[in-house]
């Protein structure tokens, strides 16, 4: 099958992990991912709300094709553009704003990406996560229609309007190698679902990762089947999606 192929990181490839530094990255994937590339003609990218650059410091040496912050940045075959925090002044305004009224809530996070920010409340407890979620809200809501607010688990997260993973992956495919190939993505979270009827709109495969109501067409159960596939795929076995259990 002549396929492109898309990778969300947390929670797809990695475990999700109390805090996003915390991400352990299974020794020999790397390597897996790059012989996968190589067997799919280099039409394989990473595709996570993640910096490039911290996807960079994960999967070290390599330097993947990867789609950044939700598509606002993006690197094919070395090219790095977007993702410049000096272009969203409105939005450094509120992340500033984020840092002084979430310091006397617990174990809340805010996860600067320069072109988007991240709320994590996943180690609080219930009062102080509902709090964070509403100030993550009220800040979304202050920026108005320029940008927008991505819910996922305990984790709110504001990127410009414009940035979707559905929109990076049609980005992608306009582009050599990954040009009149079938787009297949695998992601674990609400926020992949764009992607996933966008994929299915373009007459491709959608895999959900984990459990959750979904519009993906199949289904894997945890990042540990990922990689087993993934290494298979890397190792010669047949590249076939659509054989993959139904979601």
């Amino acid at each position: 099958m002549d396929i492109a192929l898309f990778l969300d990181f947390d929670g797809t490839l990695a475990e999700i992990a109390p805090r996003p530094d915390a991400v352990q990255v299974e020794p020999g994937l790397v390597a897996d991912l790059e012989r996968l590339r190589d067997r799919l003609g280099g039409a394989l990218a990473i595709v996570t709300g993640r910096p490039v650059s911290v996807i960079d410091g994960f999967l070290a040496p390599a330097r993947l094709d990867a789609a950044g912050l939700h598509g606002v940045e993006r690197r094919v075959g070395g090219a790095l553009s977007g993702g410049g925090a000096e272009d969203h002044p409105e939005l450094r305004r509120q992340v500033e704003r984020l840092h002084a009224e979430s310091r006397p809530l617990a174990d809340v996070l805010i996860e600067d990406k320069g072109a988007s920010v991240a709320v994590h409340w996943r180690l609080a407890n219930a009062e102080d996560a509902a709090r964070a979620e509403a100030l993550v809200k009220d800040a979304a809501e202050a920026l108005g229609s320029a940008y927008r607010l991505q819910l996922g688990k305990a984790v709110g997260e504001i990127v410009p309007a414009q940035a979707t993973k559905a929109h990076a992956i049609r980005a992608f495919l306009e582009r050599a190698p990954y040009a009149g190939r079938r787009p297949v993505f695998f992601g674990d979270d609400r926020t992949d679902e764009i992607a996933f009827a966008s994929v299915n709109e373009d007459g491709g495969i959608a895999v959900r990762v984990g459990d959750g109501d979904t519009v993906a067409s199949r289904r894997l159960p945890d990042p540990a089947a990922v990689r087993a596939l993934v290494r298979m795929w890397a190792e010669g076995g047949r590249i076939d999606p659509e054989a993959l259990p139904p979601a």
